[in-house]
């Protein structure tokens, strides 16, 4: 038996652009069209009118928090022209929450950029900063008297990997000067972001805010332990895990670290290129572990080990995502559970872990793979929309309303009751 503390938070999450539908001036929205892209986001979850039942089925699933994303390109379509509609609409969905005793926790970057911002360069204009804290000023101003947490950008490395590394999302420009240009300005971003939010609080003699970012965490394992597979893991995990996290920390611009953990990657290097090191992985079906639909291997330890490692920073955490996509709801719960366990036994080692939010609560548009991965706590049936509760969710929910996960072991698959 595992029990968590009262003051734990217990959610799922949602991504707007992923889940409202028909943002029309997003730079996802043209691009989609742009490079005929086989399944598009269209109408998403159509969260953005049936949001009030979504957190029902939250509330009723014992939810005391949420995690959702404000969708810039809706409140400024057009630069310097800002919706008060839509900012009112999102004001409406932050005190729904509040009305079911859901904390909202609430992030402002999560991939997706204004269509006109991505035509000015987007993260790659030495603007873009002060782009995003209008903006940010702008939302935090509407929402800071219902909201305490903030995460300002999601999964940064995620974002520079998939745009500017491997050119697989817009822009889709592959170049390590380009991403490290981006990272940066990510970096300066979220720095001046936080202190503004932490004025925008002081001034309205509210109390502090929290604020981080999301970052994506992946346990970087050597497939077989060469020397070029053993450096190649470490400069993965200095550079992709830990280089941006160190640099916040520097400025003291994170009250808690906020984490996304979905895997590990097996590293398995043919050479010794720059492009090789960073990126190669192995091909040769070495790995053991069970898998999610999309082939990323399950591997709760390796959350237990991060968690480990970033204790040193002496600030609380939270688990912002962690998730899977699978068409075997069993799959689901054993995957919730054992990374329940990992969270535990890190507590139990004295890390202050302040909460865990499930990807996601709804079936949802999962970017350049369509609709075809479901993530959710709850079915969407993409002809009627129709919500339907999966039997995972209802498992989880015991634990949301005990704080107690009984016998996690007993969901383990066979050969499986320890570490690997």
């Amino acid at each position: 038996m595992f029990v968590f503390p009262k003051s734990f938070f217990w959610g799922a999450g949602i991504s707007a652009y992923q889940a409202e539908g028909d943002n029309l001036n997003s730079d996802w929205w043209e691009w989609e069209k742009r490079v005929g892209l086989r399944e598009t986001s269209g109408q998403a979850s159509r969260h953005y009118e049936l949001y009030k039942d979504d957190f029902d089925l939250a509330q009723l699933l014992n939810h005391n928090c949420h995690r959702l994303s404000i969708e810039w390109s809706r409140i400024e379509p057009e630069e310097g022209k800002f919706l008060n509609q839509e900012i009112e609409h999102y004001i409406d969905v932050i005190t729904s929450l509040r009305q079911r005793n859901l904390e909202p926790i609430v992030t402002l970057h999560h991939f997706t950029n204004p269509l006109w911002f991505a035509r000015v360069g987007g993260w790659l204009n030495k603007k873009a900063g002060d782009y995003f804290l209008r903006y940010a000023e702008r939302i935090v101003e509407s929402l800071c008297d219902k909201v305490k947490y903030w995460v300002t950008i999601n999964e940064p490395m995620v974002y520079v990997y998939h745009a500017y590394i491997l050119g697989t999302w817009p822009p889709q420009q592959e170049s390590f000067l380009k991403a490290k240009f981006v990272t940066d300005n990510l970096i300066i971003s979220h720095i001046k972001a936080y202190k503004l939010i932490h004025r925008i609080y002081e001034r309205r003699k509210l109390p502090p805010p929290f604020i981080s970012i999301a970052k994506n965490l992946q346990a970087f394992v050597p497939c077989l332990a060469t020397p070029r597979n053993k450096f190649a893991a470490y400069l993965r995990d200095r550079s992709f895990n830990f280089a941006f996290l160190k640099r916040l920390i520097r400025a003291k611009s994170l009250d808690f670290i906020g984490i996304n953990y979905y895997t590990r990657s097996l590293v398995d290097v043919e050479n010794w290129g720059f492009r090789n090191l960073l990126l190669d992985t192995c091909r040769k079906g070495h790995s053991s572990l069970k898998k999610n639909s999309l082939g990323w291997d399950i591997y709760p330890e390796g959350l237990y080990n991060l968690l480990l490692r970033l204790k040193k920073y002496n600030l609380p955490m939270f688990i912002l995502e962690n998730g899977i996509c699978t068409e075997d709801d069993n799959n689901r719960w054993n995957f919730i559970s054992e990374h329940l366990k990992s969270i535990h036994l890190a507590m139990a080692q004295g890390i202050r872990v302040l909460g865990y939010i499930y990807w996601s609560l709804i079936d949802n548009f999962e970017w350049d793979k369509g609709f075809g991965s479901r993530f959710g706590l709850v079915e969407v049936d993409y002809d009627t929309y129709k919500r339907t509760v999966r039997e995972s969710a209802r498992k989880f929910a015991e634990v949301c309303k005990t704080g107690i996960l009984t016998n996690p072991t007993a969901y383990l698959p066979a050969g499986r009751q320890g570490w690997e």
